[in-house]
């Protein structure tokens, strides 16, 4: 073979240079593509980094104090010295305290006993009570460490501060002496004692379950729009329907109903997995699940007709995913708890539909909640569909024209 015809003679043809080229300049010039080329990965790397942060910090931790002498505010002092607990309250009883937990607000909780001062005065072993909401199994075994290494920590600080205990010898022995009681064992201690809410068997696929319920809903939701409607854009359907005496309202509805309907039934499809696969319970009510779910479809929706007015096509729509739902994913709370995300990032996630549904799921299946104390999360999904699906739907109507 000659080196004219030679394959290495044909990767350097000036006009294989030439359209290669002219290829990056077409590519230069599409600045949404350069855009999406380049923004999107770069965030998601940034977000990736700290939102799936193996520690805790923050975790909001009440206090019911029987005791109410100084020693016990020692220990509640010996939780909250780090930055892994941070006291939120303090609460009359037991009850008051879990139904904080119940509600959200509070991540853990430690109950100190009347006699707490008294035991640890006589150098007897003490226990206290430690509530862990264990619907996220990985943060109540990380919670449990924390609470048992903060304890040991206090009993070996309690041990050295404590005088050793004397004993005299009979002093008609002809031995007689005095001998010091050095052995820690022998001094007071506390002991936790750990008690596993909504969670007891700790199976991290409840918590993953019920929050990727919501996030896939409102994945699903994005994708199937925009497909659809970038693809009536990318066939020329939409001058067709203008030619029609239909309004623009009117081809809205008839275009996002659809997609909503066949959407729903995957709320029954993703919580029967759920039930027969991972075995997650229902202890609320399904009539409040499937009315926030269906407020989860809307937000998806409004997502993809958001795209579908920013794109023409759609390989730009699927690139446009790409910068929308890894940080929906993220920021949502549905895989790892927004406790680990940096304090700056955590108020980011008050917009992010995903991470009110995982609290409603949540709520509803593992802790059997009401509309008495999942309101907040209903309001707050319910506003931000209406907000996404008007906004989607005025910028959408404005392309009709």
């Amino acid at each position: 073979m000659s080196f004219g015809s030679s394959p290495l003679h044909r990767l350097f043809n000036l006009r294989l240079w030439s359209l290669f080229i002219k290829e990056f300049h077409q590519i230069r010039r599409n600045r949404r593509l350069v855009i999406l080329l380049i923004i999107p990965p770069t965030l998601n790397i940034i977000l990736f980094g700290l939102a799936l942060n193996p520690t805790f910090e923050n975790l909001q931790f009440g206090v019911v104090d029987y005791s109410r002498t100084s020693e016990s505010r020692e220990l509640v002092s010996a939780f909250t010295e780090g930055l892994v607990f941070k006291t939120k309250g303090y609460y009359a009883s037991t009850e008051e305290l879990g139904q904080a937990i119940s509600r959200g607000e509070l991540d853990a909780g430690l109950v100190v006993p009347h006699d707490f001062a008294d035991k640890r005065a006589r150098h007897e072993t003490v226990g206290v009570q430690l509530l862990v909401d264990a619907v996220n199994a990985n943060t109540a075994t990380i919670t449990g460490g924390y609470a048992a290494r903060i304890i040991a920590s206090f009993n070996q600080k309690l041990a050295m501060s404590q005088p050793p205990r004397r004993q005299i010898a009979d002093p008609n022995s002809a031995n007689a002496a005095i001998s010091m009681t050095t052995n820690p064992a022998a001094r007071a201690s506390v002991t936790p004692h750990l008690t596993l809410l909504y969670n007891p068997g700790l199976k991290s696929s409840w918590f993953i379950t019920t929050g990727m319920i919501g996030l896939l809903l409102v994945l699903q939701g994005s994708v199937v729009s925009s497909a659809s409607l970038v693809r009536e854009k990318e066939i020329g359907t939409v001058e067709q329907l203008l030619m029609t005496p239909a309004g623009n309202s009117e081809i809205i509805i008839a275009k996002v109903a659809p997609i909503f309907l066949l959407l729903s039934l995957d709320i029954g499809l993703a919580l029967g997995v759920a039930r027969i696969v991972f075995g997650v319970p229902v202890r609320g009510s399904l009539v409040l699940f499937f009315l926030s779910a269906s407020l989860c479809v809307l937000c998806g929706i409004g997502l993809g007709m958001m795209i579908a007015t920013f794109t023409r096509t759609q390989q730009q729509a699927q690139l446009m995913g790409f910068f929308t739902n890894p940080p929906l994913a993220l920021l949502s709370g549905a895989t790892t708890p927004i406790e680990a995300m940096p304090a700056w990032l955590q108020p980011i996630t008050a917009i992010n539909p995903v991470k009110h549904f995982a609290i409603i799921s949540r709520g509803i299946l593992l802790k059997g909640s009401g509309v008495d104390v999942l309101y907040p999360q209903l309001l707050a999904l319910a506003a931000i569909a209406f907000v996404m699906v008007s906004v989607s739907a005025w910028q959408f109507r404005k392309q009709l024209r």
